[in-house]
């Protein structure tokens, strides 16, 4: 008995077909590339953002620094004006100059009696 031989509708139909698959895997093929280089870039970005230079972590810490250098020049600011007002005091009367002799040199007045009390 003879072999039937497909007709050339079904080979045409056949090849169609296969061609179809083909494209497909290629499409296919294409979107996994694409998807995997979107990956590779988002995770190269996210290095960035939480080790790189610029970093979130960098960031935060420039910012802990910032807040202790403001709290430092804030308490100098005040050392500064009460030092400007001690200044501004020694020049314009003599009480400071009597209270800066009497407390940091220990001088007294003439008929004035000391009493140094020594803990014991």
């Amino acid at each position: 008995m003879p072999v039937a031989m497909p007709s050339r509708i079904y080979v045409k139909q056949t090849e169609r077909i296969n061609a179809g698959f083909r494209h497909r895997r290629s499409v296919n093929m294409k979107i996994k590339i694409l998807l995997a280089g979107l990956v590779i870039l988002l995770l190269l970005l996210q290095y960035r953002l939480w080790v790189g230079e610029g970093s979130l972590a960098e960031v935060w810490g420039l910012q802990r620094a910032i807040d202790a250098q403001q709290i430092e020049n804030r308490e100098l600011r005040e050392r500064n004006e009460a030092l400007r007002a001690e200044i501004k005091d020694l020049k314009s009367g003599s009480e400071a100059i009597e209270e800066r002799a009497r407390n940091d040199l220990g001088m007294i007045k003439k008929d004035e009696t000391f009493y140094h009390i020594v803990d014991e």
